[in-house]
């Protein structure tokens, strides 16, 4: 917490104001969380018992759009595939704001017993999959609708506009499709209306219901998807020495691969990470196959680093393939990655109050760096960005021991609903209300 500390004490010293009361909550945003919060859990389990993935968001997205009209709203749809964008026009001028989230869920069978559990399936990379809301992105689509309503109920004594992002394919679009907030901004999502700044929230389960964290500068890390082929040549599995078996120069290779980060990366400069997630060979147990495929992901802060590894994977992969009389082909998919999630220090500081607001000031604390990462990085590199997490996990449940974000048994505690909607609604009305700056 020192940095925030720090963050909060230069923003009280530039501000004597704020010095003198503690921030509180605007009385327009208890009263519209009190009107919603039964709407915002109603719509949260519609979304979450019928979860879509990536690029698939087919029946989130219509939904979406269909309640937006009903507010009076008139939405674009088909945005980057399934997105929906809308504005809401205050009765002032002022300034433009963002607000974003995502709808897409992911290939995992949900493990709750919900009484709103997903029994959803699809296809993902060729297999029969679950399918399941387990990070979150249902809680933040019935947020941002919470949101949306309030602010058009209030729009006559609005200042400003307010751009709402429904972003699909958050979690990646499958290969070789484009999509996410990359198709977005691809689209010109902000061609015609340009935020001065954009603000996002995810729930999070390493945090507790009711607690808010957030920092400025670098949250999450950047994130890129490589694939490696390792070629070998095929015999019976009793006669190794007739072939080249690419499955002892895979393992080989794994291992050789853990010594680019605790060997070859600087990370008492930023932390770094490189997993495999999936091995894919042979098809018989006494059959030394051709090839084996991998896949993984690299994680990095730091992008002197994040080159860095590329180049000691693609080196890796191709010697240690070789030391067994083996070929690799790697491949990178830079394109294809989000770069690390950067708040704006300034706009970071500025709102931190806000979220004081709603949850007190011992509730809002900065966390550390997070491995994870999210394309909302590519909209805060478009305009000042901040995004923070919001609590998920139950009083009395240990967050460091609670099922994390991706998982079969994620539990969101509705209690981040209310806390979503009252912080996203306080930023955004305290951000267009703010006095405009001499000169």
């Amino acid at each position: 917490m020192p940095r925030l500390s720090l963050l909060l004490s230069a923003l009280l010293l530039a501000s004597p104001a704020l010095a003198a009361a503690a921030p509180a909550e605007r009385p327009e945003v208890t009263a519209a969380a009190a009107r919603l919060q039964a709407q915002v859990v109603e719509w949260r389990r519609d979304f979450h018992q019928h979860p879509e993935l990536s690029n698939r968001e087919e029946r989130t997205s219509a939904k979406v759009a269909e309640r937006l009209r009903a507010m009076g709203l008139k939405p674009k749809t088909g945005i980057a595939h399934h997105g929906v964008v809308a504005i809401i026009k205050g009765g002032k001028p002022g300034p433009r704001i963002a607000l974003r989230a995502d709808m897409d869920a992911l290939p995992v069978t949900e493990q709750t017993t919900l009484p709103f559990a997903s029994k959803a399936t699809s296809t993902y990379r060729g297999e029969q999959v679950g399918v399941m809301h387990a990070c979150g992105h249902d809680a933040h689509t019935a947020t941002l609708l919470g949101v949306a309503d309030a602010l058009v109920k209030m729009r006559d004594n609005l200042p400003g506009e307010v751009m709402l992002i429904f972003q699909p394919s958050e979690e990646g679009a499958p290969p070789p499709e484009e999509g996410g907030a990359a198709l977005m901004l691809k689209e010109g999502v902000f061609a015609d209306f340009k935020p001065e700044a954009v603000f996002g929230l995810h729930v999070f389960s390493s945090v507790q219901a009711g607690q808010i964290a957030v920092r400025g500068g670098p949250l999450m890390a950047a994130s890129d998807r490589f694939g490696i082929k390792v070629i070998g040549r095929q015999t019976h599995g009793s006669a190794p020495w007739n072939g080249v078996d690419p499955i002892v120069a895979t393992a080989d290779l794994v291992g050789t691969a853990q010594t680019i980060v605790s060997r070859r990366s600087n990370i008492s400069k930023q932390p770094a990470v490189v997993s495999f997630g999936a091995i894919k060979g042979g098809i018989r147990y006494n059959i030394i196959p051709d090839e084996v495929e991998m896949v993984g992901t690299i994680r990095t802060f730091d992008e002197g680093m994040r080159q860095q590894i590329f180049a000691d994977l693609r080196n890796v992969a191709e010697h240690t393939a070789a030391a067994h009389g083996a070929k690799a082909e790697t491949e990178i998919y830079e394109a294809e990655g989000n770069p690390a999630t950067v708040n704006d220090p300034a706009l970071t500081a500025r709102m931190l109050p806000s979220l004081q607001a709603v949850v007190g000031e011992a509730n809002v604390y900065e966390p550390p760096l997070q491995m994870g990462a999210e394309d909302f990085s590519l909209f805060a590199q478009q305009v000042p960005g901040m995004f923070f997490f919001v609590g998920s996990t139950s009083e009395g449940i240990d967050p460091a021991k609670a099922p994390a974000n991706h998982s079969p048994k994620f539990l969101l505690d509705e209690k981040a609903l209310d806390v979503g909607l009252r912080a996203l609604l306080q930023v955004s009305l305290d951000y267009l209300n703010a006095p405009k700056a001499a000169g």
